[in-house]
């Protein structure tokens, strides 16, 4: 799981404040924030994207969405933000490591679409 920085914020290899955690899943801040609000929903099992998800990950990603949903309530952004899943390289992606971007606090446009 560690061949990611993902893999390596979750086993405590590199240190990151989480501002939430639960067996399945964790919430950091975005290291390049794209919003006054960025924070990354990342699994612990290791997903590499989205397209590689199995229908046996089907509690998983729900379970992640929950959170994204509760996470933009906390931070106070929910009637206002972007949910986002970067999928591949042509995507976005720059870690393969499947991870949920809630963004909010000012509004958004299309930016880069």
């Amino acid at each position: 799981m560690s061949d990611t920085i993902f893999g390596k914020i979750i086993s405590g290899e590199i240190p990151a404040p989480k501002i939430f955690e639960d067996e399945h899943c964790i919430v950091i801040n975005d290291i390049s924030p794209q919003a006054p609000v960025h924070v990354l929903v990342i699994p612990k099992r290791p997903i590499k994207m989205l397209t590689d998800a199995e229908s046996s990950d089907q509690s998983l990603l729900g379970h992640l969405l929950l959170v994204a949903r509760q996470q933009a309530k906390e931070l106070g952004i929910a009637e206002g933000c972007r949910f986002i899943v970067n999928n591949g390289e042509a995507g976005g992606q720059t870690v393969f490591h499947l991870h949920i971007h809630v963004l909010g606090g000012q509004t958004l446009t299309e930016q880069g679409l």
